[in-house]
């Protein structure tokens, strides 16, 4: 068989392990892998490369991923599903593996009814995709920001100053709650959960009023119950999705005014996807990539490989992607507890 992966949207953690088991995986198996560059982008523009064993030596611990990656939508062009179409057919592909998150995977999931076979890989440091426990790349992404915010609690209480941590997470916040739990971070807010700016205040107060300084970590897309989303540009990507950013810095304003005290905004932004991926996610990146293979000798499509439970398997990419999966209002309570 002739097997073809791809990887879109934002880059995350794993996505090179992903790779290297589909074509170590393959290989075994004697079929062949082509890589399309840049996501849906390499289909469109026949931009293709072959992988064999010797592409893929070394890149377990590489991040980012070394097939390229773009935020391309075919259905938003003219003739774009006729030209993937057109390429899968003139490179025989059999088969194909899209690694991505719900933008990726639902271009994948409209594909199918053209008759392409597809079995998705879900990947998103967000960790929002609804049919999996989890995906690679989130673990890396909070063991990142709990380093951070690690480091920022000695230089808050140096200073004696408010410390805003701007994190990734534009619908879901289990980033933001992740790293705020393991980091110890004294408020901690999500999109899920509109917050109140005088809660906000009065949990800094306290924490100042303890001897030490308050640490607040907030998702880009967290909005006050009162107001809207702070954006950056307002600019929208190829999926219309608009490009957050600028709540920390706008948080740590109202705070500053607000206590008295001096406040600072840090934003981790793409560090959180860059660099070396952590244990689990390399070993959660390489079983779905196994289990993808796995999937398209069983003759399976319209299926993503997913975690549930301690098992690797697979659901329809409709089921999938039909919701995001969002932090339940009594995690967040759990979190609650440490407020202030």
């Amino acid at each position: 068989m002739r097997i073809g992966i791809l990887t879109g949207g934002g880059d995350c953690p794993g996505l090179n392990a992903v790779i290297r088991a589909v074509v170590r995986k393959a290989t075994a198996s004697g079929d062949e892998v082509v890589g399309f560059r840049d996501g849906w982008r390499g289909l469109l523009q026949d931009d293709a490369v072959p992988l064999d064993l010797a592409a893929v030596r070394g890149l377990l611990p590489r991040g980012g991923t070394v097939l390229g990656t773009s935020r391309t939508n075919p259905f938003a062009l003219e003739g774009g599903p006729e030209r993937v179409l057109g390429c899968l057919a003139a490179h025989g592909i059999d088969a194909l593996v899209p690694v991505g998150g719900e933008d990726t995977l639902g271009v994948a999931a409209r594909l199918t009814s053209s008759g392409v076979r597809v079995v998705g890989v879900p990947k998103t440091i967000d960790n929002d995709l609804d049919g999996t426990d989890y995906t690679f790349g989130f673990d890396t992404a909070v063991g990142v920001a709990m380093e951070a915010i690690d480091r920022l609690h000695t230089t808050s209480d140096s200073h004696h100053r408010t410390l805003v941590v701007e994190v990734m997470g534009r619908h879901a916040g289990w980033i933001a709650l992740h790293a705020g739990m393991a980091g110890g971070a004294n408020v901690v807010l999500v999109p899920e959960r509109p917050f109140d700016v005088d809660a906000v205040v009065a949990h800094c107060l306290h924490r100042f009023e303890s001897g030490y300084s308050p640490i607040v970590v907030v998702s880009e897309g967290a909005r006050p119950a009162d107001g809207e989303l702070v954006t950056s540009t307002g600019q929208t990507d190829a999926f219309g999705h608009v490009r957050l950013g600028g709540i920390g810095a706008a948080l740590a304003a109202v705070l500053e005014e607000r206590t008295g005290r001096e406040s600072r905004a840090v934003v981790l932004g793409h560090v959180q996807r860059g660099g070396t991926p952590s244990a689990f996610d390399r070993v959660l990146a390489t079983r779905f990539g196994l289990a993808a293979v796995d999937a398209v000798h069983a003759g399976l499509s319209g299926v993503m490989v997913a975690l549930r439970g301690t098992d690797v398997v697979p659901v329809p990419i409709a089921e999938a992607t039909a919701r995001l999966k969002l932090v339940p209002l009594e995690r967040y309570a759990e979190a609650e507890v440490f407020f202030g």
